[in-house]
């Protein structure tokens, strides 16, 4: 005699029978990763630092993972547009975007942004910093911040300095530089930072922000001079050249910075192999000599760490961005 199931025993094999069809959990997800390509996203037109460290991260996850990661040069918006196609994208850790401090300072330089920075993206961790440098011309006579600070205040609103663009990240830390000396400057913006450091040279303008590793090659001719260098500690680049925070601003220090994204919800297990792959790669000193090679430095952090640092990367240059009265252009 055939007996027929009971209703909880139906449910049952009801639901064995559909567990294929189900989707995979986080962690089932996170043990598999990564189960196909990955594409970075690097929201930025080829070449220059971004693409550097991209296709240098790239090709070890591509060697450790033995999948595919492609490069996917993305560019238009300050960085903007990479980001938000990242933050539209699967959760599951196969899109990663390059993202760099022009993220942090897009949020108070766009009236709207289409994606959220802090809640549309999850921080997977630092590259890289790169420090900047406070450059002047050699007919100034000053030789330190100091003394740089008491000339401008003696001729208010006469010494003026170039940056790679209005609301660029070298134009923001002259802005900074402004408040926190309580100086008056003027801004001359130009198209890039090789026009900006030339127009120095020139002496069209008296002094500039400057990448260190575009400034070392022209103070070393003796065409311009290195006053100091923007990061919390001196640079293997240029290590004779002191910081603006040892040269009378304690509380100044900036650095360019790079780091990877991912879109928001990606499983935390996911997250962590990208990180702790990326640190297993920043620990190497081959890669730190490459990266000294590009003016730049490694940056060990954890996704938290990382997450906290971009806040407060957001909150500071707003607060400068709303101060200056810079706008969107």
């Amino acid at each position: 005699m055939l007996v027929s199931p009971s209703p909880t025993l139906s449910r049952a094999l009801i639901v064995c029978a559909l567990a294929p069809a189900l989707p995979v959990s986080g962690p089932a997800r996170a043990q598999s990763f990564p189960d196909k390509p990955i594409r970075f996203v690097v929201p930025y037109a080829p070449g220059g630092s971004t693409d550097f460290l991209a296709r240098m991260l790239a090709q070890h996850y591509t060697e450790v993972w033995k999948q595919p990661v492609v490069v996917d040069n993305r560019g238009g918006g300050g960085g903007t547009i990479g980001a938000d196609l990242v933050a539209r994208s699967p959760a599951d850790g196969h899109t990663l975007v390059l993202t760099a401090g022009s993220h942090a300072t897009a949020v108070g330089i766009y009236r709207k942004l289409p994606y959220d920075l802090l809640t549309d993206l999850q921080a997977v961790g630092l590259i890289a910093t790169q420090p900047n440098a406070l450059v002047v011309h050699p007919s100034l006579p000053v030789r330190n911040v100091k003394e740089l600070i008491a000339l401008a205040r003696a001729r208010p609103g006469e010494l003026a300095f170039s940056s790679s663009g209005n609301g660029g990240f070298q134009h923001l830390i002259g802005e900074l530089f402004k408040a926190q000396a309580n100086v008056n400057l003027i801004h001359v913006p130009y198209k890039g930072t090789a026009p900006a450091l030339a127009d120095l040279i020139g002496g069209q303008v008296s002094m500039s922000v400057q990448p260190v590793i575009n400034a070392v090659p022209s103070a070393k001719a003796g065409r311009i001079r290195m006053v100091a260098v923007t990061g919390p500690q001196r640079t293997a680049v240029a290590p004779e050249v002191p910081t603006v925070r040892e040269s009378g601003l304690p509380d100044f220090s900036v650095v360019a910075w790079y780091g990877v994204h991912v879109p928001a919800r990606t499983p935390r297990p996911i997250v962590d192999a990208l990180n702790g792959q990326m640190r297993k790669l920043l620990s190497s000193g081959d890669t730190r000599q490459r990266l000294l090679g590009q003016g730049m430095e490694p940056a060990l952090t954890t996704p938290d760490e990382f997450a906290d640092f971009v806040r407060s990367e957001v909150a500071r240059w707003t607060k400068v961005i709303r101060n200056a009265g810079i706008t969107e252009n």
